[in-house]
């Protein structure tokens, strides 16, 4: 993918005509950004009118990619002018997700910057100097046609199969009749001249989309704008705008959408697909990152397919050429890879995030078994020994504590079977000490017991169910060979003597 101007066609002349009793008084001439520099300059733009989910936490990891591999800066804007939907808290929201994800705005609403304010609606001023300018050259104008008449053109575009737009009756009001309907009133708009000139000043004072969008663009000194393909049919209307003041656009360029496994469009009311739903699903914001670059490309495939990558690696590696032209789909699969490779990596190669997690760990246990508080066996070396074991066979730490894996938390109260006396299990632990098995691993613990219960004259089946219960006091989960070895041979001792003291 590349970053492209379109070239578009002159337009012919406007007339020129000046009304400068029809604004008030506009602020003084904001500063002008400096000359265009070397420095990259992108920006993610969301509204707060929904929770951030994955497609836009991947439109603002490109952003975020692309500035950082070119020694940019990554800037947020909040667009809110669109305040009859806007959400309670979504603003704030949206900058916790992305400090949650490790992606740190340069300049944003909550550390400012030298091109503030970061938050439209704190920026009509500007807006409504930049439209005066327009409305001064001849480029926009007021409109008085009421919603019914709109609605009229839209149903008689339809009907014609042609494509409804404007039809630009209000350009042509002489200044009297503008003067005249303003001083009842009457309610209006501000379009700007272009194709099926546009709104850019809607009814109720706020500035569009397109239009705050463009000038904010300008003031902030955007350089290069990745944003969804969605926006592509968006682009030629937005340069337009650019040369109507005589300004240099940004660079565009457009990401494939990000769909739902069965194809259909993520949306900001699908809460499976928010960022918090991931993060208390135990999803580590490293693992989220490395899926989504896996849903649009922006990399070799030698870096997708290693594992442990951290956000060093996606900087270092991302290209904006190796971009998709396609809408990828989303795999709940190679999420839980992504997340196990994470959870891995941590344990390894980070003895500070090793230790958070026993302590995450700990955390959960002690709440989920909060009944059981004296019953925990919760020593730190007994957790990291879990967690070294589990990061082939989980999808989340979160899974440690449920139900078939609470023996490895909570001690059994009781050994309920007594068909295998003491003094066996004695003598079957004091082997085990002695390092009769090889390897305290599920197969070899397997042949060792088979072998025990066959010279003691046991009945296999009978030794595996005691064993069960005094290991864990439960009626089902993994193979009493592999719950063994997921205890460790000095757990496994350890309850086996005190069930054996118990008979």
């Amino acid at each position: 993918m590349h970053f492209y101007r379109k070239i578009l066609p002159k337009r012919l002349p406007l007339q020129l005509w000046t009304r400068r009793q029809l604004c008030s008084k506009l602020p003084e001439e904001a500063k002008e950004p400096p000359p265009p520099s070397n420095v990259v300059r992108v920006r993610f733009a969301p509204s707060p009118t929904g929770f951030m989910h994955l497609g836009g936490l991947r439109t603002a990891l490109f952003n975020y990619l692309f500035a950082r591999s070119r020694g940019g800066k990554f800037i947020l804007r909040i667009e809110d002018t669109d305040q009859e939907r806007l959400v309670e808290g979504a603003q704030e929201r949206i900058y916790e997700d992305l400090r949650w994800a490790g992606i740190e705005p340069d300049e944003s609403p909550w550390n400012g910057g030298e091109y503030g304010p970061y938050v439209q609606s704190a920026r009509y001023e500007v807006y409504k100097r930049e439209v005066r300018k327009l409305m001064e050259d001849g480029r926009a104008y007021h409109c008085f046609c009421s919603e019914r008449r709109l609605d009229l053109l839209r149903k008689e575009a339809v009907r014609l199969r042609q494509v409804p737009k404007y039809d630009n009756k209000c350009r042509h009001l002489t200044p009297g009749q503008i003067a005249e309907r303003l001083a009842k009133n009457d309610k209006f708009c501000i379009r700007f001249k272009n194709e099926g000139d546009p709104v850019i000043i809607k009814s109720d004072g706020f500035p569009t989309y397109h239009f705050a969008n463009v000038v904010d663009d300008h003031y902030m000194r955007i350089t290069h704008v990745l944003r969804g393909v969605e926006w592509q049919i968006s682009t030629p209307k937005h340069i337009q705008m650019f040369e109507a003041f005589g300004w240099r656009p940004p660079q565009y360029a457009h990401l494939p959408l990000v769909m739902n496994p069965n194809g259909s469009k993520l949306s900001k009311r699908q809460g499976d697909v928010q960022l918090d739903y991931y993060r208390r699903m135990g999803i580590f914001p490293q693992a989220l990152l490395n899926f989504i670059t896996q849903s649009g490309g922006g990399f070799d495939r030698d870096l997708v397919e290693v594992t442990g990558v951290q956000m060093a690696d996606l900087i270092g590696h991302f290209d904006i050429k190796k971009i998709n032209a396609h809408s990828s789909r989303l795999n709940p699969d190679l999420l839980k890879q992504c997340n196990r490779e994470e959870i891995a990596h941590q344990l390894k190669h980070c003895p500070e995030k090793a230790a958070a997690l026993v302590q995450e760990v700990i955390r959960m246990v002690r709440a989920e078994y909060k009944d059981n508080l004296k019953q925990l066996d919760l020593d730190e070396k007994h957790v990291r020994a879990v967690l070294d074991w589990s990061v082939t066979r989980i999808d989340a730490i979160q899974d440690l504590v449920k139900g078939k894996l609470s023996f490895l938390w909570v001690l059994p109260k009781g050994a309920r079977d007594r068909n295998v006396d003491g003094d066996t299990l004695a003598v079957l632990a004091k082997n085990l000490a002695a390092e009769w098995v090889p390897t305290f691993t599920k197969a070899d613990l397997s042949r060792f017991l088979k072998a025990f219960a066959e010279r003691n004259q046991l009945a296999f089946d009978v030794l595996m169910k005691s064993l069960r219960s005094c290991l864990s006091g439960l009626d089902e989960g993994p193979g009493v060979a592999e719950m063994m070895e997921i205890l460790g041979r000095d757990k496994t001792l350890e309850r086996m003597l005190i069930a054996a003291k118990k008979r």
